[in-house]
């Protein structure tokens, strides 16, 4: 009788594992939908980690220094651009 309680026991066992690996979870419906801004905020630290990155890079003699002043020129043109829309909406 102990080998048929064993076998209950394991499936009961294989079950709940079953189920609690893929039981669908409701929690993606309880995120919150992103503003703008906070799409802007997150843009911002992205241009901030390639401006790092590019700099970094020119140093290690990755990038001629034509190429880093263009490169550098357009991350810090949207960068200013973003920050303005920042400033913009987090007034408003």
């Amino acid at each position: 009788m102990s080998s048929t309680w064993g076998m209950i026991a394991g499936l009961i066992l294989a079950i709940a594992a079953f189920v609690y690996t893929f039981w669908p979870e409701n929690s993606f419906a309880s995120q919150r939908q992103k503003t703008r801004l906070d799409y802007l905020l997150e843009r911002k630290e992205q241009l901030y980690e390639n401006l790092r990155d590019l700099n970094f890079e020119y140093r290690a003699g990755k990038y001629p220094e034509e190429d880093y002043a263009a490169q550098r020129a357009v991350l810090e043109s949207e960068a200013a651009q973003l920050l303005s829309e920042i400033d913009y909406l987090q007034q408003a």
